[in-house]
């Protein structure tokens, strides 16, 4: 997700691909873990993106 799609995302929304993206990283980090990925380039993506979005949603919050 880029940080312009964060910037125009409202707050529920948010806070619902925070939740999806969290899960994902969870599944990718557990296969990684029982057999290496394919591609593991994607768990350093699924954290930024992650960080990009609690740092949104903290940022509304201190408004």
């Amino acid at each position: 997700m880029k940080q312009s799609e964060i910037n125009q995302a409202s707050s529920a929304e948010l806070q619902e691909k925070l939740a999806e993206t969290r899960q994902a990283y969870s599944d990718l980090k557990m296969a990684h873990t029982i057999s290496p990925l394919e591609n593991p380039i994607q768990l350093r993506a699924h954290r930024k993106t992650i960080a990009r979005i609690a740092t949104e949603l903290t940022k509304r919050d201190e408004q």
